[in-house]
């Protein structure tokens, strides 16, 4: 079983890893809404939204072949382009998730094949 976002493999060239950004409950202190620092209290405004990274390396067998990976994730990052789901290499399935960033992550390895890190930000964009 393999990765995907709307079921295409984007991350399956190389070693690749998901881990879950933070759980939590969206919180304001009440002082910041009123512009009073004397105003004790915290309200709150549900849960923050979801946030999965994966990280590792795209691998490829040319320099061309490497930039068409690149390419195919980063058109997925761009405003506008609908959420998908998220899968894991386990079968784990984040629904309603969009590509918000596509990092690399140092400069190009070139050896029998070229490879790149980078580090993709998807999320679950709530509303309040």
């Amino acid at each position: 079983m393999g990765s995907s976002y709307k079921g295409v493999d984007y991350f399956g060239s190389g070693p690749h890893r998901f881990e879950m950004g933070e759980r939590a409950r969206r919180l304001v202190a009440l002082s910041t809404l009123s512009g009073d620092v004397t105003d004790a209290g915290t309200l709150e405004f549900g849960n923050r939204e979801v946030r999965v990274y994966v990280k590792g390396r795209l691998v490829a067998g040319s320099e061309t072949a490497l930039w068409a990976l690149r390419d195919a994730i980063t058109a997925q990052a761009v405003a506008g382009v609908v959420s998908g789901t998220l899968e894991d290499q386990y079968g784990r399935e984040w629904e309603s998730m969009k590509l918000l960033s596509y990092e690399e992550d140092g400069p190009t390895a070139r050896g029998r094949e070229v490879s790149i890190g980078y580090v993709a930000e998807f999320g679950e964009l709530l509303t309040a």
